[in-house]
């Protein structure tokens, strides 16, 4: 199961890196904001898995 968060903060955040420098290119500033907010889910997703994995250990 964490794998699977592992992978899925990863994926949210390429997603929304992805977004963010699209919207940059065409001057889209809600999409480039969209982007951020993924990023930023993705951050807060990888960050609980790994206080998760601290206290399993």
């Amino acid at each position: 199961m964490a794998r699977e968060q592992k992978a899925k903060a990863k994926k949210e955040q390429l997603k929304g890196k992805t977004k963010e420098v699209g919207g940059r290119a065409v001057r889209d500033v809600p999409m480039e904001a969209e982007g951020r907010l993924e990023q930023s889910k993705g951050d807060a997703r990888q960050a609980k898995e790994k206080v998760k994995d601290i206290f399993k250990h």
